[in-house]
């Protein structure tokens, strides 16, 4: 049941936010008074706050393997 709910969420939405930066793109870092500032770009997502899912990279691979081999 569980795999199927998560096929599904990998069909409909391919893309889940960055681990690394919790989706911002950059990390946060805080000045000396304590307020936070944009830190870093994220090497992870490049900058971008999204990554694929685990499961929609292993149906891509899969995909292009079929397609490679059946051409």
């Amino acid at each position: 049941m569980l795999t199927f709910s998560y096929i599904g969420v990998c069909a409909v939405s391919p893309f889940g936010r960055c681990r690394k930066c919790n989706g911002l793109g950059f990390a946060l870092t805080h000045d000396r008074k304590g307020k936070p500032k944009r830190g870093k770009h994220c090497r992870r997502c490049d900058g971008h706050g999204i990554r694929i899912r685990t499961g929609r990279h292993l149906y891509n691979l899969w995909a292009r393997t079929y397609r490679n081999g059946t051409r």
